[in-house]
């Protein structure tokens, strides 16, 4: 990987400086996408912005930023992977689109505004693979607004397919937050919804052989003219799930469920709703289960572990304990407390709860050997 130091004044970093909203910002007599179509909008504040200013009216040394070049050919070679809301502060000030102590840039003195023009920055330029400039954006990293992982891999495989899922899954107001706002954790503009749905349909195409990744899936598709095929199973899932869950109803429960993982293995069986909803309504309101968030995929699956059940508190096993004399009623032999474990007398699946009368001391082995049965 080659990393070179370059100098760059204001002024070659505000010419040709163009926001276009929705398709990214660029600078650096465009060669530069200062935020790229994939990348969330302008978040700095007035305080962080004057900070800016402040910096270079002062012409006080400006933290280090960080530029990616893009493989040869592209139309905009350049593109800022650490340093992005520090530069638009540079360009909207420059292009009059704000006042700082009361002056527009337009009311500096000739003078002011060369000096300002002139001042340098100082911006190290990354070359290299996919996976050393991932490797390397990462560690670099560490200030400011920080970038998401999500956000880190839409850069190393910036290209048409990224663009375009960002018109599905990257506003606050796109499709994806309106389908699935309910079932989803984060924000759009912070590309939570793009990598939960990218880990969904990369899940899909793992085999039990070769685990697919987000990053594989993203190098096998970056150069597709679009991302129709994400979107598409995307709204699969999220289709599948409103058709098998009452998500009104049960929303507080149902955000941050792997809904891909189900979909996958269930979304070909002929399921009962009202069934569904009624197992559901009984495991909440069961105060063993301490996972409210697993009942859903607990309805399914019939994994335990879903549910994180409550085990025996200290004080029953003890009275327990005592009550056995620390003998384990399964091999008859005594043991110490601590090696002993709470068990269920009536499994918890058939019935039986959290209470001393359906708990009874086993030694590990034996719990081991129970629980295996």
């Amino acid at each position: 990987m080659k990393i070179e130091l370059k100098r760059v004044t204001v002024r070659e970093l505000t010419c040709g400086y163009e926001d276009n909203e929705e398709d990214g910002v660029q600078g650096y007599n465009g060669l530069l996408d200062i935020r790229p179509p994939y990348q969330r909008e302008f978040i700095y504040g007035e305080k962080e912005r004057n900070a800016v200013i402040t910096t270079v009216r002062e012409n006080y040394p400006l933290n280090v930023m960080y530029w990616a070049r893009r493989d040869n050919g592209a139309a905009v070679p350049y593109e800022v992977m650490d340093g992005q809301q520090r530069t638009i502060s540079l360009c909207q000030y420059v292009n009059g689109e704000f006042a700082y102590d009361f002056q527009y840039f337009y009311n500096l003195t000739p003078d002011e505004q060369k000096a300002f023009l002139d001042y340098e920055l100082m911006v190290y330029v990354c070359e290299g693979t996919a996976k050393e400039k991932l490797k390397w954006f990462e560690t670099i990293n560490i200030a400011g607004k920080k970038l998401t992982a999500q956000e880190l891999r839409n850069a190393v495989y910036a290209g048409s397919f990224v663009s375009d899922a960002k018109r599905y899954f990257s506003k606050t107001n796109c499709p994806a937050f309106h389908m699935g706002k309910h079932l989803m954790n984060g924000s759009p503009i912070r590309q939570d919804f793009l990598e939960t749905a990218l880990k969904w349909i990369a899940q899909s195409q793992s085999t039990p052989n070769v685990r697919m990744t987000i990053e594989n899936y993203m190098a096998l598709h970056q150069h597709d003219p679009n991302a129709t095929l994400l979107w598409q199973y995307f709204t699969a899932v999220i289709t599948w799930v409103t058709a098998t869950f009452d998500v009104g109803k049960r929303k507080k429960i149902m955000k941050g469920v792997n809904w891909g993982a189900l979909y996958d293995r269930f979304h070909t069986e002929v399921l009962d709703k009202a069934e569904l909803d009624k197992e559901i309504s009984r495991l909440i309101i069961d105060s063993d289960v301490q996972n409210k968030h697993g009942i859903c995929s607990y309805v399914l699956t019939r994994d335990e572990h879903d549910l994180n059940l409550r085990a025996f508190p200290d004080d029953i096993k003890l009275a327990v304990y005592e009550k056995q004399q620390g003998i384990c009623p399964h091999c008859s032999k005594h043991y110490e407390f601590e090696q002993m474990e709470g068990d269920h007398i009536t499994p918890w699946c058939k019935g039986g709860h959290t209470v001393e009368d359906n708990c009874q001391m086993l030694c590990r082995e034996c719990n081991r050997r129970k629980s295996g049965s």
